[in-house]
C-alpha cells in the first residue's frame, strides 16, 4: 500500500482535538504548580499567581488546539505537495 494523499482538513481536525486534550493536561499541571507556588510563598501579592493558574486551564487548551490545527493543516498540505514529487510512502500493513 502506498500513501499518496492526506486530507488536510480531516488531519487538522483530529490533531486539533488531540492538542486540546493535551492542553487541558498541561494546563492542569501549570495551574497546580502555580497555585502551589503561591501557597508556598506566603506573600500578600498572591492574586497574580492565582490568576495565572486559573488562566492556564482556560488559555493553554485553546492555544494548543488552534496552533495544532493550523500547523497540521499546513503540514498535511505540504505533505501532499512533497508526495506528488516523491511518489508516496510505502506502508506494509501485515
Amino acid at each position: 500500500m502506498v500513501i499518496r494523499r492526506l486530507g488536510p482538513l480531516s488531519c487538522a481536525k483530529v490533531a486539533g482535538l488531540l492538542y486540546l486534550i493535551m492542553g487541558f493536561i498541561f494546563g492542569a499541571f501549570v495551574s497546580t504548580f502555580s497555585v502551589g507556588g503561591v501557597l508556598a510563598s506566603r506573600t500578600d501579592s498572591s492574586l497574580p499567581g492565582l490568576l495565572f493558574g486559573a488562566g492556564a486551564v482556560l488559555i493553554l487548551p485553546i492555544c494548543y488546539a488552534v496552533f495544532g490545527f493550523v500547523m497540521t493543516l499546513l503540514t498535511a498540505a505540504l505533505f501532499n505537495l512533497v508526495v506528488g514529487i516523491t511518489g508516496g510512502i510505502e506502508v506494509d500493513a501485515s
